[in-house]
């Protein structure tokens, strides 16, 4: 018989609510409901419209009825970012945007209160001004009156979570985006919380990715017109939803979940924390089964689609589709920016900003649209090659493929620059990896999927994937050297 579940995707600029049914051998999903994703900045705070988010789930649930009976949903977000409830369940105020300035110095204050070797051998989590550990920081330090109020934290996809059951936890995935977990014992590692000063009473107890978290209250049900439906954890990182998507049976692999964000890494068994994995600020991050993923958080699309945003504050509403055909038509591996240096994470003028980073470090300066989307993605290609160079030194191990999901396997010509970059096979697809590993970790919790293993086949078969193949790749090791000379 088939069953149907509902998953809830959110990234940075939008969410989706999507069926998923399976069969028994194959997933199909239909999209239900789309809408976007727009960030407030009220006072010179910059703040999730989570209410408005919330809103739009349930026209998700509503629009869900039609197809018939929903056995369970199911929610992934972005990481790091969280809400705080107080003792009567109220939200104290809208979850704070990781672009916000508030975490400005917040690494530098916490190495003050904990040695950085010792912070990272328990967290071993890459150092990044947004981390939940720096915010909660900021609160500590400017805010404190807030986190009094506060009886629990709830990081976003929880905080949804909630919502809709009243339970409040934690999922082991999301947790292990905080910087506040103890990477070994999975556990909230008090040693940290206590040297940040941050109330430990606010951590909800962590529960195991692929687990019911609760059902739907009776106030949601009566409002919606809905029977009870159970509500599960599954990986509320989106990055580690996507990572059960990956369709692979190799144990040793590297895989490249590419959206507004690129996370490159390896599955492990256990974390990799040590001297050289500190130095190359890698991270280690929790998953299904609680497996570990050894990855390089990089910015992925963004340049891209702030560019784009740019260009049509200008007066030309560029599709995506003609702005990587012009960057086809611009002159090959002339300039490189490093995407993740600070003046590309803010939003605004980001061609601008490339033409001057492209000046800075005397290289030709990109000018035209098609030769700045051609920086972008060949810069980017670099900097997979470069992480994927770091995480081969820390496992000591050879990959033959790069296995990249998500929004950017749309793009052909990000694929093959990463192939040619890596110099390696790039296994492109599926493109709805997150939510696909969503539904499939619904279907774990429930039993109808026995295994990691039988998931990732199941999707193997429901998509296509498409293969790309290194080229020029003389040429390619020519500018990687180049390239390396402008890295921050």
């Amino acid at each position: 018989m088939e069953k149907k579940v509902l998953a809830f995707d959110f990234g940075a600029s939008g969410g989706r609510a999507m069926c998923g049914t399976f069969d028994g051998d194959k997933i199909s999903i239909e999209e239900l409901h789309r809408f976007s994703n727009d960030p407030v900045i009220l006072n010179g705070s910059m703040y999730w419209d989570v209410l408005r988010l919330f809103f739009e789930i349930k026209q998700g649930l509503i629009k869900a009825k039609k197809c018939g009976k929903i056995e369970s949903i199911g929610i992934d977000t972005w990481g790091v970012d969280f809400g705080l409830i107080d003792e009567e369940g109220r939200l104290l105020e809208n979850p704070v945007h990781y672009r916000d300035a508030r975490t400005e110095g917040m690494i530098e204050e916490s190495f003050k209160l904990i040695d950085k070797e010792k912070f990272y051998q328990i967290t071993g989590n890459q150092f990044m001004d947004l981390n939940t550990a720096f915010q909660l920081l900021s609160l500590v330090k400017t805010r404190k009156e807030l986190l009094e109020k506060a009886d629990k934290m709830i990081l976003m996809p929880d905080l949804f979570n909630y919502f809709l059951t009243g339970e409040k936890k934690a999922e082991y995935s999301i947790a292990s985006t905080t910087q506040l977990l103890d990477a070994k014992k999975g556990e909230w590692s008090d040693e940290v919380i206590e040297a940040l000063g941050i109330p430990k009473h606010i951590f909800p107890e962590i529960v195991p990715t692929g687990t019911k978290i609760g059902t739907l209250t009776d106030e949601i049900c009566t409002e919606l017109g809905l029977d009870k439906i159970d509500v599960m954890a599954v990986a509320g990182h989106d990055t580690q939803s996507a990572l059960v998507s990956v369709p692979t049976s190799e144990e040793d692999f590297i895989f490249l979940s590419c959206g507004t964000w690129s996370l490159l890494g390896t599955e492990l068994a256990e974390p990799i924390i040590n001297e050289k994995s500190e130095h190359y600020n890698i991270t280690n991050e929790g998953g299904y089964g609680r497996k570990i993923s050894f990855l390089k958080n990089i910015i992925g699309l963004w340049c891209i689609q702030e560019s784009r945003r740019q260009w049509i504050r200008e007066g030309n509403e560029y599709g995506f589709g003609e702005l990587e055909i012009m960057a086809k038509e611009a002159p090959a591996l002339q300039s490189f920016i490093d995407p993740d240096a600070p003046e590309f994470t803010p939003a605004g003028d980001i061609p601008t900003r490339i033409r001057e980073f492209c000046k800075k470090t005397g290289q030709p300066v990109p000018e035209t649209v098609g030769e700045v989307v051609r920086c972008i993605n060949q810069s980017l290609a670099m900097k997979y090659r470069h992480a994927m160079e770091e995480i081969k030194e820390c496992t000591g191990k050879d990959y033959k493929t790069v296995y990249m999901v998500g929004g950017g396997t749309q793009s052909a010509l990000l694929c093959q620059f990463t192939a040619n970059a890596c110099g390696c096979r790039v296994s492109a697809g599926p493109i709805e990896a997150t939510v696909l590993g969503n539904i499939a970790l619904q279907l774990m919790a429930s039993g109808d999927i026995k295994s990691i293993e039988e998931a990732r086949e199941i999707i193997k078969r429901s998509q296509d994937i498409k293969i790309y193949e290194p080229q020029d790749k003389e040429a390619w090791d020519e500018a990687y050297e180049r390239f390396k000379k402008i890295l921050v």
